[in-house]
């Protein structure tokens, strides 16, 4: 079961409903200390803000009753690339943080377009050395945590500096993530629950550290969106496949490139999906 996944959606009858208009929105009360999963050490946290809830609802396609597959939930989270469904949609996810176009912004939000964005800290930030793609953006660092709390996308973790997870031993990987979910936490009021390890690279210690910082699952993905809205896939009949999950990147040209991206997406007859409402169907 994902349990931070039901701030978002509940199980009605079998099917996933998303909370619409009426839905009270859920206040996050932080505790004077609390105690970090498989740490031991408790840490003070800080007030955090309410999240603010589409008056909608979340965007994107749910699945119907017994639509998705079941992924397996063992000890350590599992890693996931795809989603089990044989539904024609697929699932948009964005790295970094960097370029912070409010153009980019005003799409997500009008059309009600679904994305789940992996932030990384220096990143959103601005701090430290830039990603040299991100070179020539008009909008590097432009709005920092408030773009994303505008943005009503959920913000899951992507380490506070980009490290390859590889390199670093289990107490390094652990403080990458924690630092996250709690840079994450302070600026949205939610607990990441999802991660994304930088370049796809990980190790058990990785899956074992995500798990003590409160992750309940890593998800990789199944094609990448480049420049000029181009799909690069992982698959050797280089096409879009039911439940491919693509990842795009905080970059500049963002808006020109997601709008060439979600065309040529609904051309071939696939849906936007709401990663959370999928997740949360799959890993029951």
């Amino acid at each position: 079961m994902v349990r931070g996944m039901l701030r978002r959606v509940i199980v009605a009858g079998g099917a996933v409903v998303v909370l619409g208009a009426c839905a009270t929105a859920e206040v996050a009360t932080p505790r004077p200390l609390e105690t970090v999963a498989g740490s031991g050490q408790e840490m003070r946290t800080e007030p955090s803000p309410t999240p603010t809830p589409s008056p909608l609802g979340p965007a994107g396609v749910v699945p119907a009753a017994g639509e998705v597959g079941e992924i397996d939930v063992a000890e350590l989270p599992p890693v996931i690339s795809s989603i089990p469904t044989g539904r024609k949609v697929v699932f948009l996810t964005i790295d970094d943080g960097w370029e912070q176009d409010p153009g980019f912004a005003e799409q997500v939000l009008k059309q009600r377009i679904p994305v789940t964005v992996f932030a990384m800290r220096d990143a959103v930030e601005a701090r430290g050395p830039i990603d040299p793609a991100a070179f020539g953006g008009k909008f590097v660092g432009a709005g920092g945590w408030s773009y994303f709390q505008d943005l009503g996308a959920p913000i899951e973790n992507h380490t506070l500096t980009h490290p390859d997870m590889r390199t670093l031993g289990f107490d390094g990987q652990k403080a990458e993530i924690c630092g996250a979910s709690r840079a994450i936490y302070r600026r949205m009021g939610v607990r990441p629950t999802l991660f994304r390890p930088p370049f796809g690279n990980y190790n058990t210690d990785t899956l074992r550290a995500a798990k003590s910082c409160g992750i309940e699952a890593v998800l990789l993905w199944t094609a990448s969106v480049q420049p000029g809205g181009k799909i690069a896939y992982q698959t050797p009949d280089k096409k879009l496949h039911p439940g491919d999950i693509l990842l795009l990147h905080f970059r500049p040209n963002l808006a020109r490139d997601f709008r060439v991206l979600v065309r040529k997406i609904k051309r071939r007859g696939f849906e936007l999906g709401n990663l959370d409402a999928y997740l949360h169907a799959a890993m029951r």
